[in-house]
Order: structure tokens, then C-alpha cells, then sequence
């Protein structure tokens, strides 16, 4: 478990986030005190019972793929049985598709049709450092890695999705991938990225306007944004604040509409801002499966009226922003 620690300081080094490396020990140290728990514990030793394979391949298009590269490593029935059981210790898998040494890993959310959607409005990612703030059990990052990026990492405090991750990670030590298990406020300001995405957070942030402000302080001068977010109908005063839940989410705090969150991005100093994207979630794109066997988005909408979520809001839209600094 301690080698993707060594993996992603030797990656910064000579690097100008080179001088933030006590800044993210500390982070990661904490993680770790803060973390000791039955859970982690069986994690940790379930990532141990995963195939000892010496060589793989990577292929990343919808489903990010890791495969024996040589024929003679390929499971067998029963070694695939047991893998299959150890992934599943893992439940819920919420963001993929994945492919596990041919266990295929159907989550909740078919990220790739969220990706098809960011994809053809994005600058450039050749060469370019990228920071995914929410990064889940990082799926995108895959795909921000197929696009060119010399160096990708995401950051999420989510201690599942760390360990979902590292079922991938410890195969990829070659690979300028990265997790930390840290959230964007205790990120020191880097100004070291050339994009930072964020997609699928700013409605779980008590405060917006702060949440923003830290993702423009890990950009450098003239880098982008690229923000996913849940989005209401409405002029520029108009932002759903939920009394309780939204769509059975408790951690719901503000909705902007576009008008209004391209006033919030104007505020913070982001420019060249622009809507690229709007589209309603629907069950295509997130519902229950095999590896997440808990209510999804059809539990989640008004059974009459699919318009609404079971409490009477609007039901999902997502938006996608593009801006710079």
C-alpha cells in the first residue's frame, strides 16, 4: 500500500507542486491515522488477495479495461470466481464501467455517457497536468489519461473510493495516474494545474462561492475549469435550496441556475465562461446493478410524474461549464 505514495512523489518531483510535497505527507499521514477502521482493514487485505499478474495492459475507451498482457496469466474459471467475490467487497462500485482481469464491473453510473458529453468541448489535455476534485473511484481520471494529460490526479476523501481505486492503482505504478485521499479544502493553493474538473460536487458543498474559490486556486494563469453540476430553470436570482432532502440526497445545499452560477464564476473571476452542455439524467445513465444493489435514480423521481424527484423539485439536469482564469 505504501508503494503509490512513492509513485506520486517521485512524479512531482522536479515539478513545481515539487514544493508542496510536505504539504500533501501531511494530508496523506492524516488520512491514514484518521482512517483505522474494520473496513479499511479488510480492504487493505482484500487488495492483497487480487491476481499476481507481472504484466498488464491498459485500454481505455467506455469500459477502462486491465487485462493480463501475456496469455499464459489469464484467469481461470475458478481464479476468476475469486476475484469476482474480491471486487465485490468493494460494493457499491458507483462510477465505470469497468473490466477486472474480465470481470466486468457494471456501476451505478455509466460515467463514459457523462464523459461523451464533456469530451467534445474540452481544451486540449496533451501534455497538460490535470487535477479531478471528486474524482469518485476515478474513472475520469482513465479517460483524462487517454486524452494526453502528462499527469493526472484526482482527489476525493472518500475512503471507498480510495480503495476502488487502488484495485487499479497497483497495477499502473508506470502510469502518471494518481489519487489522493484528501478534499479540495485542505488542498495547499497550488496554481500548478493546467485544467481542474469538477463534476458531480458543487451541490454537495454548504458553500458554493468558497467551493469555487479553491478550485481557481489550483489553476495557473489562463488554465480551465471544467464544471458538471446539477442546474434549475431560471433567471439569475434563482438557486433551489431543498428544506431537507433532494432526490433522497441529504447533502444537497444549493441549485443554481445557469444564469446564476455564471454570475457566482463571474464573481469568483473566472472568464470566458460558457454553457456547453444541458441534459436531463435519465435510468440509461444511472441505475441499480449487480455492484450497487441499493436505490438508484428511478427510486428517486415522483412515480407519476418523472418530471419531479419523489419530494417535488425538478428532477436532475446537468450542466457543463467551461471558463478560465
Amino acid at each position: 500500500m505504501k508503494n503509490w505514495q512513492a509513485n506520486f512523489y517521485e512524479s512531482i518531483l522536479d515539478t513545481k507542486l515539487q514544493k508542496y510535497i510536505a504539504d500533501f505527507s501531511k494530508l496523506i499521514e492524516q488520512f491514514e491515522t484518521n482512517t483505522h477502521s474494520k473496513e479499511t482493514t479488510k480492504w487493505q487485505k482484500q487488495l492483497a488477495k487480487l491476481p499476481k499478474v507481472e504484466e498488464i495492459e491498459l485500454t481505455i475507451n467506455e469500459i477502462v479495461s486491465l487485462q493480463p498482457k501475456h496469455s499464459i496469466e489469464h484467469l481461470d474459471e475458478n481464479e476468476h470466481r475469486k476475484t469476482k467475490a474480491v471486487l465485490k467487497n468493494f460494493m457499491p462500485w458507483r462510477k465505470g464501467p469497468y473490466n477486472f482481469f474480465s470481470v466486468e464491473i457494471d456501476t451505478e453510473w455509466r460515467s463514459n455517457i457523462k464523459w461523451e458529453r464533456v469530451l467534445p468541448h474540452l481544451p486540449s489535455l496533451k501534455n497538460k497536468r490535470v487535477l479531478d476534485v471528486g474524482c469518485g473511484s476515478g474513472y475520469h481520471l482513465f479517460r483524462m489519461h487517454q486524452s494526453g494529460a502528462k499527469q493526472v490526479i484526482g482527489i476525493d476523501p472518500t475512503t471507498l473510493f480510495f480503495y476502488q481505486f487502488m484495485c487499479f492503482k497497483q497495477y499502473l505504478s508506470k502510469h502518471n495516474l494518481h489519487f489522493l485521499p484528501i478534499g479540495i479544502e485542505h488542498m495547499p493553493e497550488t496554481h500548478c494545474f493546467d485544467c481542474v474538473f469538477s463534476m458531480g460536487v458543487l451541490y454537495h458543498r454548504p458553500d458554493p462561492i468558497k467551493f469555487l474559490k479553491e478550485l481557481k486556486a489550483q489553476l495557473v494563469p489562463n488554465g480551465h475549469l471544467i464544471l458538471e453540476t446539477l442546474v434549475v430553470d431560471g433567471d439569475s436570482t434563482t438557486v433551489l435550496v431543498p428544506t431537507d432532502r433532494y432526490a433522497k440526497m441529504r447533502n444537497v445545499w444549493f441549485i443554481p441556475s445557469v444564469d446564476a452560477l455564471t454570475l457566482w464564476l463571474q464573481r469568483v473571476g473566472f472568464k470566458s465562461i460558457e454553457c456547453v452542455d444541458i441534459d436531463v439524467t435519465d435510468i440509461n445513465e444511472q441505475r441499480a446493478t449487480e455492484w450497487m444493489q441499493t436505490q438508484s435514480l428511478i427510486d428517486f423521481l415522483d412515480p407519476n410524474d418523472s418530471s419531479k424527484t419523489i419530494e417535488g423539485y425538478p428532477a436532475p439536469k446537468r450542466a457543463i461549464f467551461i471558463a478560465n482564469i
